[in-house]
């Protein structure tokens, strides 16, 4: 009998001696009132979700699916970031655009998202900055690799 457990393969009582590091991530949200909650990470940051007064709520932060859009934003924009300087390329300036469309019916998912990449680096590095952001969402990105998965993702960009 063959089991899976923890990314290693258990056989007849048998454990290799390879077995993967499990990576885990830990959040707690506590319900402040109405629809409003504040998410807590293993590290102590906070960030305020809700929705809109006009939704029944308190209108106090992003709704939880606006912070998943600004978080592939944010984690497709540290990748960037991380390349450019890597490759040397000087900037000042990264701005990320993204907007979803939505399904229509419960449960509303996105349908595709875009993006709009905008930076103040000079021409001759464009080149260089459509790679970094190939990379972010080919090879680095974990938010882009899971949202992918069910939506297509594309962007431009923009020198500023």
């Amino acid at each position: 009998m063959t089991n899976i457990i923890g990314g290693g393969i258990r056989l007849n009582n048998f454990v290799p001696l390879l077995i993967f590091k499990k990576t885990t991530m830990k959040t707690t949200v506590r319900w402040v009132e109405k629809l409003a909650f504040d998410a807590s990470s293993d590290n102590n940051h906070i960030v305020r979700m809700d929705t809109t007064e006009a939704g029944g709520s308190l209108n106090s932060g992003m709704s939880p699916k606006k912070m998943v859009l600004a978080a592939l934003s944010v984690c497709s924009g540290m990748d960037v970031a991380g390349i450019l300087k890597k490759m040397r390329v000087d900037f000042t300036k990264l701005e990320i655009d993204a907007e979803a469309e939505q399904t229509d019916t419960d449960p509303k998912v996105f349908r595709s998202i875009k993006m709009k990449y905008r930076s103040d680096l000079s021409k001759e590095n464009l080149d260089k900055f459509e790679k970094a952001i190939h990379l972010s969402h080919e090879t680095y990105c974990g938010i882009s690799a899971m949202l992918k998965k069910h939506c297509d993702i594309t962007f431009e960009t923009e020198l500023i």
